[in-house]
Order: structure tokens, then sequence, then C-alpha cells
């Protein structure tokens, strides 16, 4: 028979394997090392490819840098993988039974974190994060719901085939690296027992080794902690500062401040709590708040707007739009003609044209401006936890108060996100979601009706219902979400010359277009003649090139209230600065009388004159930037902690201008 040549050396007898000297396994982790390198700079630049509309004005002395501090992030990660390697070079006989276990664990970590570089190929341009707490949260969301939105959004074939042939291509190479790394038979006796080392020389040697691998992880010679996210942030380019980073680490990072029993000390109190309490106060309440128990609640108060600033209205109506992105909103200077209707919309209301989303994804948006909350660090989703089960002088709270009914309708399930849980127990009673829809126009299997049918119904529950007693409603629009499942006869055009994000935009564009359907549907009734309707963005969307370290396109959202008589009394547009946590107090100063809450939020239409309002947002998920818009400046405190104000101007012609000694930045 011939002869047969095993793939693997061990599968050879154990006569035949013969020991594999000090020398050959430092070349075989220090080959295993330099190909994981490889990989992640591959990774890295297969991501700056995938998003190059985020290059902008980035230059290419910026990339390079970019590229040169994600070696040392790639670094970090490669010696946590080839550290098993090191700790048995005290022995021989472990470096040669353990070879095939180092081979298959290296097959198998560059494999699991070349799937996690895939995958944030689009996380990134979703997010415009690197790989964050984020992907935990969908992954305790419902698994049903998001295998059919990862599956109907994105390429999930495509990146499992290559990811499948580049692992076989990894294991190839590692295999290929062992057999290259092992003494042949013949030369093994002499060279063992005249070249290996004795023991001394061997602890000498896994000392010194283990000491530059120290050095190596560390990735920084200065006294105090080892390398952080701040230390990619060395350019002016948010995009490079972020394609200096390694996305496995970030995501172990906020693996370990998830599982943190301190994870609301995340950020370190830089204010002694009494000094942090007066600023508090000084920054929210006005002359018409009066502080309620005040040692015992930070802002309790009752609040009494003045009488000439309310408005005939009985009715109140949020309607959160999913995705409604200011950058594109036609009267804010977008392009395109995607928002005709909510521009005809505006025309007849008041338009906040410096309105801010409290952070990047639903929950956060939907909890700021319906319970009246910040978007906390280390408490980013309340309405999942214990904490969220307190008392929020939300919009049920404040209203039912009142003796209004409610009504929250929404296009998909209100247990994702536990959103009829928390919402239950702040007070709303009546909730239509996907499954109370009968002969919808259209159902996606991922998330629900669409939003025309959900405007639909929303119109019939309306007019009906506020017939018989005032009520308060919650609208939450879903259509413009991936994977941007709509009707197959749209009736709008779809979008065209805006490259991968014309999807997204025809899905907004369509939800602009069920927005306008709605208003003509209940233009001529009684109901609409005396409500008020806060139309609001929950959050933006990542698209080209960002602004400021904050990215202020997934940020800035419109917000505009519809409501008889506002324009006589506030005008057509208002400058003021202002987020979500400001919509629940708006609404109080239009309905008028006392009110009792302790919101987060100012009612942005009865600020002192010089007041140029104020709004302090962060991303959601472990990205600890922060920034405080105030008028037409912005300053910013990145993962660098570095303090940068800028001025900066929206939509019409976007722009960031960086100011040095600015007289403003000690106060913000």
């Amino acid at each position: 028979m011939p002869n047969h040549r095993p793939l693997f050396p061990e599968q050879r007898g154990t006569r035949d394997l013969p020991r594999i000297g000090l020398k050959h396994h430092l070349f075989f982790t220090a080959s295993s090392a330099l190909t994981l390198m490889l990989l992640y700079s591959l990774l890295r630049l297969a991501l700056l490819i995938y998003n190059r509309e985020q290059i902008g004005n980035t230059t290419l002395l910026a990339l390079v840098e970019a590229f040169f501090n994600g070696l040392r992030f790639d670094l970090r990660l490669t010696v946590f993988a080839c550290m098993p390697l090191l700790l048995v070079l005290p022995s021989s006989r472990a470096i040669t039974r353990a070879r095939p276990l180092f081979r298959y664990w290296l097959i198998l970590f560059a494999s699991l974190t070349l799937f996690l570089g895939l995958i944030e190929l689009d996380f990134y341009r979703e997010f415009n994060q690197r790989l964050n707490s984020l992907v935990f949260q969908y992954l305790k969301e419902d698994p049903r719901t998001v295998a059919s939105m990862l599956w109907h959004g994105f390429p999930v074939a495509r990146y499992l085939l290559v990811w499948f042939a580049a692992s076989c291509l990894l294991a190839w190479i590692f295999t290929r690296l062992d057999r290259l790394t092992r003494p042949r038979p013949r030369y093994f006796t002499s060279w063992w027992r005249s070249a290996s080392p004795r023991l001394p020389v061997r602890l000498l040697l896994f000392l010194l080794c283990v000491f530059l691998a120290t050095l190596a992880a560390r990735g920084t010679l200065r006294q105090g902690p080892p390398l952080r996210w701040g230390d990619a942030f060395t350019t002016d380019s948010i995009f490079a500062n972020q394609l200096g980073l390694n996305g496995t680490l970030t995501l172990i990072d906020a693996a370990k401040s998830l599982m943190s029993s301190q994870r609301d000390k995340i950020w370190k109190s830089e204010l002694p709590p009494s000094e942090a309490l007066a600023l508090t106060r000084e920054m929210l309440l006005t002359g018409q708040d009066v502080l309620v128990e005040k040692e015992h609640a930070a802002l309790l108060r009752d609040y009494t707007p003045p009488a000439k600033s309310a408005l005939p209205v009985r009715n109140v109506v949020v309607i959160l739009m999913e995705s409604f992105a200011g950058k594109h909103v036609g009267i804010l200077g977008g392009q395109g003609n995607i928002t005709p209707h909510f521009d005809k919309l505006a025309a007849g209301g008041l338009l906040f044209t410096r309105f801010f989303a409290n952070g990047t994804h639903t929950h956060q948006g939907t909890f700021a401006t319906l319970a009246c909350f910040p978007n906390l660090p280390g408490f980013e989703y309340l309405m999942q936890t214990p904490e969220g089960a307190h008392d929020f002088s939300g919009l049920p709270q404040v209203l039912g108060a009142r003796g209004m009914d409610d009504l929250y309708v929404y296009n998909g399930d209100f247990a994702w996100d536990n959103q009829s849980g928390f919402f239950g127990r702040q007070g709303v009673r009546n909730f239509i979601g996907r499954f109370d829809y009968k002969n919808p126009v259209f159902f996606d299997p991922t998330w629900g009706v669409s939003d025309q049918d959900m405007f639909d119904r929303a119109a019939e529950e309306l007019i009906r219902r506020s017939a018989a007693k005032p009520l308060y409603a919650i609208l939450q629009t879903l259509s413009n979400h991936t994977p941007f499942a709509l009707p197959e006869k749209l009736p709008v055009e779809p979008v065209t010359g805006f490259g991968n994000l014309s999807p997204h935009l025809t899905a907004m564009r369509y939800s602009d277009w069920a927005l306008g359907r709605f208003f003509e549907k209940i233009r001529n009734t009684p109901f609409f003649s005396e409500t008020l309707f806060v139309v609001v963005g929950d959050h933006g969307f990542g698209s080209g090139e960002q602004l400021t370290e904050m990215n202020l396109a997934r940020f800035n959202v419109p917000l505009l209230l519809i409501a008889p008589g506002i324009q006589e009394k506030f005008g057509k547009t208002r400058d003021t600065v202002g987020t979500q946590l400001d919509v629940i107090p708006t609404v109080l100063g239009r309905l008028g009388g006392t009110t009792r809450h302790q919101c987060w939020g100012r009612d942005l239409l009865n600020l002192p004159a010089e007041d140029a309002g104020f709004g302090i947002i962060k991303p959601s998920g472990s990205d600890q930037t922060v920034a405080i818009v105030s008028g037409s400046k912005i300053l910013v405190q990145s993962q660098s902690k570095a303090l940068k104000t800028y001025t900066y101007q929206l939509w019409t012609a976007p722009q960031e201008n960086a100011l040095k000694d600015d007289p403003q930045e000690k106060e913000l």
C-alpha cells in the first residue's frame, strides 16, 4: 500500500513525534502573532473601505496615524491570544504535547475575531461606533425578531460564506506554520541535546517573554492605566480616531462594564454632591418653578406657566418618528425631497431647528421623551431594569393626573424593550400593537405592520376615544428601521442617488408620506382643532462625514408643535436649543395650570429672552463621549477626555469650527 502521510504531525505514533525545541516554539509563537496582526490590519482596511463615505476631509496622514494607533490595540489583543503559548516555556514536554491545542486555539481565536470584524462593517455604518454594549442589548431582545431583522436587513449569507472561507484559510495558515516550526526527526537528537537550554535559562527566558508581553499588552510605558479608548483619539478626524480602535477589545470592555457590580461608577463623580445638586437646579429651574420637599427630592417642583402661554387644547398626541434625522428633513436643509409632507406640516406649526435626541437608540429616545429622564451611563436601558420600576414624571403621570384618557399605538410588539411592562407600570392602559391589526395593508415578519396601518388605526381610535373625554396619545412609527420592509407597491418614488443610504431614505420618505396621510384624515375633524400635536424623531442615523466628535447627524432631529393659535403666539420657528427631555415641560406649558413634576427638562417656550437653551447628549452604548450644546456652540468631552469647544452649523451648510480660549468654555 502507498505511504500515507498524516495531515497533522500529532497523528503519527508517539515514538515518531520529536520534541519541539524552544527555538521552534518561539518561531511558531512569533509567526502566529504576525499572522494575527496582519489579519486585524486587513479588517481595519476593510472597515475603512466599507465606510469610505465617512472619510470626508480626513487627511492621508490622519489615516496613517489611525493605522499606527490600531497596531497598538491589535498588539494588545494578539498578546492575549498568544499568552497560553508563552506560559508553557519552562517545560519542553508541555510545549510538545500542547502544540495541537495551541494550533486549535489560535484557529478558533482568529476565526472568532474575524467574525466580529465582519459584523463590525455594518455595525459601524449603522451606529458610527465600534462594537459596544449595543451588541449585548440586541442579544437580550427577542431572538426571533433580532434574527429576522439581521437576515432581511443585512447580507448575512454573504458574510457567513466569507467567514467560512477565510476561517478555512486561517486554519491552513496555522497548520502550515505548525509544520514549518517543528524540528525534523533526523536532526532532532543532536539539536536537542546540544542546544536545548537548561531549566534556569528557560525560566529566565520565560520571565523575559512574559515581561515583554505585559509591556505589549499595556500598550504604553506610562504609569497608571494601560492602553485606553482615548489613546486612539489623537487626530482631528472622528472617523480616523474610531478606526484606530479594535472592535474586539471595545466589545470586551463593554462586557466588563455590564458585568461590573459598580456600573454606575463608569464615569467618576467630579463634583461634591451638594455642588452638583445646586448646579443642576440652577440649570433647570425657572422663575415659574417652586421646589417641593427640596431636602429629599432633587427636582420635584410645582410648575405654573404664565396664563398667556397656554393654548386652547384638551388633547395631546406625541408622535415618535423612527430614525427621523434632521439632516434629511427638507425644511431644515435636507436634500432629495425626502420629507415633503413634514415640510408642509411645519409651515403651519412651530418648528425647533436646534433640537437633539438624548441618545442614538430608540430606547433612550423613547425614555427621554416620554419619561423625561436622561440617558445615564451604566443605566441606559431603564425600561428593562429594576431601576425602571420607579415612578417617573412622564406623560402618563403628569397627564393621567389631569384625568385624561390614554392610548399607545405602535407597529410592533410591545414586548420589545419591555415597553408594555414599563409604560403599563407608569399608567398607560390602552395599547395597540402588531397583533391588534386586522387585514393590514402590509405586515413585516420582523417588526409588524406598516406606518400606514399604524396611522390609519390611530386616526380611528383618536377620533372615537376623544369624543368621550380628553386624552393623550403616543404614536410610534417603525417602518424606517432596518430591514426597511415596505409595501410592495410604494405610494412614493424610491430614493436614488444616495448610495447605500438610498433604501434608508426611501423608508424615511414612506414614513413621511404616512405621517402626511394621517393629518389629512383628521384635519377636518373636531379632534384636530382641539389637540396639541408633538412630532419628534427618536434619533437620527449616521450618514456621511461626522460633525464634531459627537456626530450631530445622529442626534439632530426635528421637533414640530402643531396646535390652534401656536404660530400667532410663538412664531413659525425657534432656534432655542433643546432635547427630548424638554418635550413634556413644553407640553405642560401649553396646557396651562399648575403641575407637580420632576422632569429633567424645561419649557422651551417660557425661557428668558437671553436664554439660548441647552442640551446634554451622549451616544447610546458604552461610548463615553459627552457634550453640552448651548446656542450655536457645543463643548465635547471625548474619550480622550480632552475638552473641545466648537461653533456648529446644521444642515443647510453643515460645518464645525474649533474655538481656542473661548470665554464660554469654562461655563459650559
